[in-house]
């Protein structure tokens, strides 16, 4: 009776490791690069300071939102999960389309096409949202924060003005570190 308990034991183990070894390679992997950038945009939360108006309640969560491609895979949700930033749930919500964006706080947009891009700044900016992305030219189009690589890092730059016009105020904290973007030398 004992040597078949253990090889019951054993099978039951092997079959649970087979599992999870099935499970974890169905998981999209995320590059380095996007797994940096996730905790970057969870830091930026500490860092910016929204109106009272942007949130429906003192315990409403603080949304960060990807629109388009998630090139984040779970990583995002993880890197957020059980924070809270000034009593505020720390939660990640993923969006397809513009028109499905309600309370968002962060919007990290992931589209290609700077058209579509432009389109959706100029419907953001009467809203207290942080915009992000990666894409070339996206301060220049009225955008907050564009990460870039430089020398194997990655950087991101602050177009202060699109912040100013939001309503958001950024720590001295956060735009020490970042790169100020200038108008007169688009990029």
């Amino acid at each position: 009776m004992p040597v078949l308990k253990i090889l019951l034991s054993n099978c039951v183990h092997t079959a649970l490791i087979t599992l999870c070894a099935v499970h974890l390679s169905a998981q999209p992997v995320v590059s380095r690069e996007y797994q940096i950038k996730a905790v970057f945009i969870f830091n930026f939360t500490q860092f910016v300071d929204w109106p009272p108006s942007a949130f429906s309640g003192a315990d409403a969560p603080l949304v960060i939102g990807v629109l388009g491609e998630n090139p984040f895979g779970a990583y995002l949700n993880e890197v957020v999960s059980g924070e809270k930033i000034n009593g505020h749930p720390v939660i990640v919500q993923h969006y397809d389309q513009m028109e499905e964006i309600q309370a968002c706080h962060i919007l990290f947009i992931g589209l290609s096409g700077l058209q579509k891009t432009e389109q959706i700044i100029s419907a953001l900016k009467e809203k207290s949202m942080l915009t992000i992305s990666d894409l070339p030219g996206f301060l220049t189009l009225g955008g907050m924060v564009k990460f870039f690589t430089r020398k194997d890092n990655i950087r991101f730059e602050i177009n202060p003005e699109a912040t100013k016009a939001a309503n958001l105020v950024l720590s001295s904290k956060l735009l020490r570190v970042a790169e100020i973007f200038d108008p007169s030398k688009k990029k």
